[in-house]
């Protein structure tokens, strides 16, 4: 595939304004793309999510082992355009980099994957079975990622490529840690504040909840030797009616990003044991919700897939790629969930500009990742 039409691929994704929504659009032009080449076996599946929302698993290639590439469609919001030099979703290219909402995170990394797979079919050369999942979702909770685990489709697999940005395709993301958002709310009842034993209050009960569940937390202190510990944060509070009324409600939610030496049920056993020894005592009404919980995402630095993706690195690159662990969740978080047992990496173009105005990636890296991509193929089949 030559240059000028890699770089159209790219513009045009990026152009499709997906922000937490909106990827069938983009989901039918990368079908598209692969449509000519299914007389060569291809096969092309769109999972809907909602309205508007699809999911695409593309299929190239033979065998029994199965090559997976990964990569999210959605974007996160501009934000205020006026920070914005241009239009973010008019693709502009000045001074070898690509400016635009999702050029780094990560629709840069997702079209070199199906550049990539193009010039395979292309060039009638593809090594085995490779399978690309372009997931909805990511940005808001990873459940795009979710719901094709759930329906089997990542089953399959004998290894995972994300391609999100890695700093510039110089590091390999291995591990990563998982995330429990939860909300709890509190039930009170509302009395004149000079009467309080005639109510209940709502907030006395949900702070008192709250300094219980960072202590018990606390006691969850193994460190892992790359993510470090499991951190909890209480992040949003907000309860009571009036300054002279006992409150009859009160809400808060709270962050913790778990590691795999605790699953995310050992969190829930927390959490949940907590609120029942609670509600056991007189008055005291508090419920729990759980928001896309993540599972944290297990590696090995010294695996052969890691050792496969270095090798290659210093091939197209001529440097070494860094194996790291990561403190924010992935689809990988979710397809940790497949019934095969296989390892899950993370490495794509991109910069630090992900979620910032003048998003940016670096034409020559995304070049690069497209001849990664396609060589790293070649070298796990064998060919």
């Amino acid at each position: 595939m030559d240059q000028v039409h890699a770089e159209e691929i790219l513009k045009k994704v990026i152009a499709i304004p997906t922000v937490n929504d909106n990827e069938k659009e983009n989901a039918d032009y990368l079908a598209s793309l692969f449509a000519p080449y299914e007389d060569q076996g291809v096969t092309i599946e769109e999972l809907a999510y909602s309205p508007g929302r699809s999911n695409l698993i593309v299929t190239i290639g033979e065998g029994e082992t199965t090559l997976g590439f990964s990569g999210h469609q959605d974007v996160v919001d501009p934000g205020d355009l006026a920070d914005w030099d241009t239009d973010p979703f008019v693709p502009t290219i000045k001074e070898g980099r690509l400016i635009g909402r999702g050029a780094s995170d990560m629709k840069s990394g997702l079209a070199a994957v199906v550049c990539a797979m193009l010039a395979m079919l292309e060039e009638k050369k593809v090594p085995g079975k490779i399978k690309l999942i372009a997931t909805v979702g990511e940005e808001s909770g990873e459940y795009g990622a979710a719901q094709v685990t759930d329906a089997g489709l990542a089953d399959d697999l004998s290894a995972l490529v994300i391609a999100e940005p890695t700093d510039g395709m110089r590091q390999i993301c291995y591990t990563s840690k998982g995330v429990v958002d939860y909300h709890v709310t509190s039930k009170g009842i509302a009395a004149h504040s000079s009467r309080p034993h005639e109510g209940e209050d709502a907030i006395a009960h949900l702070l008192e909840f709250a300094n219980e569940v960072q202590a018990r937390l606390a006691r969850l202190d193994k460190k892992d030797p790359v993510l470090g510990k499991l951190t909890s944060l209480i992040t949003l509070i907000k309860g009571g009616e009036q300054i002279n009324s006992v409150p009859s409600q009160a809400e808060l939610s709270g962050n913790i990003r778990t590691i795999p030496g605790y699953t995310n049920q050992v969190i829930f056993d927390v959490i949940d044991g907590l609120i029942a020894e609670l509600n056991a005592k007189p008055g005291y009404q508090l419920s729990v919700d759980y928001i896309y919980p993540e599972e944290p995402m297990p590696g090995d630095a010294h695996s052969p897939l890691v050792q496969l993706l270095q090798k290659v690195g210093l091939e197209v690159f001529g440097h070494t790629l860094t194996p790291v662990g990561g403190t924010g969740a992935s689809d990988g978080s979710e397809f940790v969930r497949a019934k095969g047992d296989y390892p899950i990496v993370m490495v794509g173009p991109g910069s630090d500009s992900q979620h910032q105005p003048n998003e940016w990636v670096s034409l020559a890296a995304y070049h690069q990742a497209i001849a990664f991509y396609q060589q790293f193929a070649n070298e796990f089949f064998g060919k």
